[in-house]
């Protein structure tokens, strides 16, 4: 059975190339990353407007198939930017894997990086 970040990125790699083909389209690396950048951006956009932030509009009940929607939206061209700058499926599964175990290690103090300890109560370390 096929691995579903695998399908999800070969899915993707079908649609890039059939809408590539069907519409003649050729750009070099940088304008589709900004073309990409920019359409995930739209759909974050979609998807805040889901989500009542606008305080000077009545609220409207909120929409979870909508909110999924967007979100499915906003991994269509995640996975585009993802297979464009070569990146396998493994390659993000890693590249993710490893980056939480950085942000679990940063928030305990035991990275590198400093500004993110917390003490058990939740609050900031002085001096850190």
């Amino acid at each position: 059975m096929e691995d579903r970040l695998e399908m999800i990125f070969r899915l993707q790699k079908l649609l890039d190339e059939d809408i590539m083909e069907r519409r003649h389209l050729e750009f070099p690396y940088e304008v589709w990353m900004q073309k990409d950048i920019l359409a995930c951006m739209d759909e974050l956009t979609e998807l805040l407007n889901e989500l009542n932030w606008k305080w000077w509009k009545n609220e409207k009940p909120l929409d979870p198939g909508a909110i999924r929607g967007e979100l499915v939206d906003v991994l269509h061209f995640f996975v585009s930017m993802c297979l464009r700058s070569g990146m396998t499926a493994q390659d993000l599964f890693d590249g993710y894997v490893a980056k939480n175990r950085e942000n679990f290690d940063r928030q305990y103090g035991r990275s590198q990086k400093t500004g993110y300890e917390v003490n058990s109560n939740g609050t900031e370390l002085p001096g850190k």
